[in-house]
């Protein structure tokens, strides 16, 4: 018997046994080593998704770990061997996946929410999910390779390209990542963040920052930009105010990359984007491009992975970590180590 951590109820979090399951046809099974915490694990903490989520939930999707068995015709792996997981599993059959878009298939079991994820010591999933992680990556810092791939797939939405001026306005994980895999395509880039503590590490990063309760953005764009106005803009707040703080950041042309998952309809000036001819593209998810990808930047320091990790608790301090980053302040990633030694899980 293994341990998980699951989600029963609203802001209501156990560890409790969880019954392994031998990998079946094309399955493996994974030691699970170190697993984030993410923003759309707070929305099911909160209670927000109830209506999609069946409890009891074994939450998270971020991930590294090792392989310790594998079902009857997978071929190319083993046991031992490094892995993160695209955790997303597709039918094949709808008119998205007919048109080549699998990342958003219209019946999409996106592992860690429609079924369950990586918060366990022992997890099996389907091989076709794995990707391989370099051996000398280290699996904490490798658990960063999935909101990586978001990164990656965003700034491929917006086609950021060489020498452009971007706006990133939400400094949070998923804010800085984009940052930085803007900055390592050639961009010029700022981010815009009212919290102190993630402006000082976006700084300490080599990003250049602004507080919107200091300044006017706008101003300092048009100060920047020499009054063209940015290129791309990254709605990654959340926020009404984050939504207008984008679009009128955005020069001639300019591209409005959605980023954040809003809950409710925002208000949005359609005026500037038919005066000046903006773009609004939507970015959900990754495809495996994204993935390996993300990997090499992870692996190569691109992405200083260990930069970002606030702390890693044990699964059994898990609630308190999903409270601590629902409050904010000096938090930025938190890992939940579920490395089990009694059962001799490779990590």
């Amino acid at each position: 018997m293994t341990l998980a951590v699951r989600y029963t109820s609203a802001r209501t979090l156990d560890t409790a046994p969880a019954a392994g399951s031998e990998p079946g046809p094309g399955e493996v099974e994974l030691a699970p080593a170190y697993v984030g915490i993410c923003g759309t694990d707070l929305h099911i903490f909160h209670g927000d998704m109830d209506a999609r989520v069946a409890t009891p939930a074994v939450l998270g999707h971020e991930m590294a770990g090792r392989i310790v068995r594998v079902g009857p015709g997978v071929e190319g792996w083993r046991p031992g061997d490094a892995v993160t997981v695209m955790p997303l599993r597709w039918d094949g059959t709808c008119p998205a996946c007919r048109a080549g878009h699998q990342h958003i298939c219209q019946h999409l079991d996106f592992i860690g929410i429609d079924s369950p994820g990586a918060m366990q010591q022992r997890w099996t999933v389907p091989a076709s999910t794995l990707i391989r992680l370099p051996a000398t990556l280290p699996l904490d810092r490798a658990a960063l390779v999935e909101p990586t791939a978001v990164a990656v797939h965003d700034v491929g939405r917006a086609a950021v390209k060489n020498g452009e001026k971007v706006v990133v306005v939400g400094g949070g994980p998923v804010g800085i990542l984009i940052a930085l895999v803007a900055r390592a395509t050639g961009a010029e880039v700022r981010v815009v963040e009212l919290n102190a503590h993630r402006r000082l590490l976006a700084e300490e990063l080599g990003l250049s920052t602004w507080d919107p309760a200091a300044a006017d953005i706008t101003e300092l764009v048009q100060q920047w930009t020499g009054e063209a106005g940015a290129d791309v803009a990254f709605e990654v707040s959340g926020a009404a105010g984050g939504v207008d703080t984008a679009v009128d950041a955005l020069g001639v042309r300019g591209r409005l990359c959605l980023v954040a998952i809003h809950p409710r309809p925002r208000e949005i000036n359609l005026h500037r984007f038919f005066w000046r001819e903006l773009t609004l593209v939507g970015a959900r998810l990754y495809d495996r491009g994204d993935f390996e990808r993300a990997v090499a930047l992870v692996a190569d320091g691109t992405i200083p992975a260990q930069r970002l990790i606030t702390k890693i608790v044990p699964m059994t301090e898990a609630p308190a970590a999903f409270e601590a980053l629902e409050s904010g302040g000096d938090v930025m990633k938190i890992l939940v180590d579920c490395t089990d030694d009694t059962q001799g899980a490779a990590v």
